[in-house]
């Protein structure tokens, strides 16, 4: 059973929601994308299996949880694995520790660097606040790199001004116990919209077949801003920062000589963590358009070892139309810092390693035959401190 309670302190003049009902087919299909090719683009020109899940469709599907809004998704595999933990993929070779897709927040990628998997008990967004969720269902490797081998997942939240006033949301039910959304968004000056945001939510834990308690409830608090600025020359700037703190259970089989040769033993997983993202966008007077972006991630999370991750991210990227040729590149360099310690079955000491990735990637657009074909070249090169280049 769930009940959800909701309050819209002020509303906008015109329901977005409203307005893309409205919308005819061809108008559906001029909705811009931008996962495709890493800018905005129409969705009938976006070379792709993509799917969107936009606001109408969270607001509809029921759902608590982006990993059940990928539910969705055709092609995608989600697998619950107990209350707290999701097995997410796409095109197969789906498990826990999936390193074969990229998931991202308004850029900020959310992997963990020590096996490119994703937390995704951790990715608990407002949904209110998000304006579409973009999947490609396919390799993005020559944009995105090498994490993007079996697809793409691109979270896109809405700008402070789109969530101008407050927003209260209440969930309560006996599996989703309670989660509370708090939102509140104003202005600070002209052309300078912000918002602020607070998110609990309390999760009872599963039971297994024999109706016993899986001991593994759990819970997570979050509270963050964001504060975009358009200024007619200097182009529009976006900030962004966040803190969350969970409590999980679980529970760890430990082998023994003894019948049953295993015993089982609860493990409290504790995290704490946070980002901050700065981007500016800038459209020069030729058409250029230039963006470059920054974020520094931090998550200690305590789960059979202690794991301390830092990491430090720089892009930035150019797209400009010469003729029949849409150019887009850019770079990247990316400093992941991890440290280790406490392991749960054998003591070899804390390891400290830093890990540094930099890349370069080109593609061009050819539009042949009056922009009814195209034709795509483009590459990506990446050198880390594993593999080399």
């Amino acid at each position: 059973m769930i009940l959800l309670f909701g309050a819209v302190l002020q509303a906008s003049a015109q329901d977005p929601l409203n307005e893309l009902m409205g919308l005819s087919l061809e108008d559906l299909m001029s909705v811009e994308v931008s996962v495709a090719s890493r800018s905005e683009q129409p969705l009938s020109a976006a070379a792709g299996a993509l799917h969107i899940i936009t606001r109408d469709d969270i607001r509809r599907s029921g759902a608590t949880s982006i990993a059940e809004l990928l539910r969705l998704v055709p092609g995608m595999q989600v697998a619950r694995i107990d209350a707290n933990k999701w097995a997410i993929s796409a095109r197969g070779f789906n498990e826990r520790f999936a390193n074969k897709l990229l998931v991202q927040v308004d850029g900020r990628t959310v992997y963990t660097p020590s096996y490119s998997g994703v937390y995704w008990e951790e990715l608990d967004v407002v949904l209110p606040d998000i304006e579409r969720i973009e999947v490609i269902r396919g390799p993005g490797a020559t944009l995105w790199g090498a994490n993007a081998v079996n697809g793409v997942v691109n979270i896109v939240t809405q700008t402070a001004a789109q969530t101008q006033g407050g927003l209260v949301q209440a969930i309560v039910g006996d599996e989703d116990r309670a989660i509370v959304s708090l939102r509140y968004g104003g202005m600070l000056g002209a052309n300078r919209h912000y918002r602020v945001y607070a998110k609990f939510g309390d999760h009872d834990a599963a039971v297994d077949t024999a109706g016993i308690d899986a001991r593994d409830s759990w819970s997570m608090a979050r509270a963050g801003g964001r504060m975009d600025w358009a200024n007619m020359r200097w182009g529009e700037f976006h900030l962004q920062a966040e803190a969350l703190l969970a409590d999980l259970t679980n529970q760890v089989r430990l082998p023994q000589l003894q019948a049953p040769f295993f015993r089982r033993q609860d493990d409290a997983i504790h995290v704490l963590g946070g980002h901050i993202l700065g981007r500016w966008d800038f459209t020069a007077d030729g058409g250029a358009q230039w963006t470059a972006q920054m974020f520094y991630n931090v998550q200690d999370r305590e789960e059979y070892v202690e794991q301390l991750v830092q990491t430090v991210d720089f892009d930035l990227q150019n797209r400009h139309q010469y003729g029949r040729h849409n150019v887009i590149w850019g770079s990247g360099f990316r400093v992941s810092r991890e440290h280790f310690s406490q392991p749960l079955a054998l003591r070899v000491g804390s390891v400290s390693p830093s890990e540094k990735m930099a890349s370069l990637f080109l593609q061009d657009d050819i539009a042949l035959a009056d922009d009814r074909l195209h034709f795509i070249l483009g590459s990506k090169l990446e050198h880390n401190d594993f593999t080399g280049l």
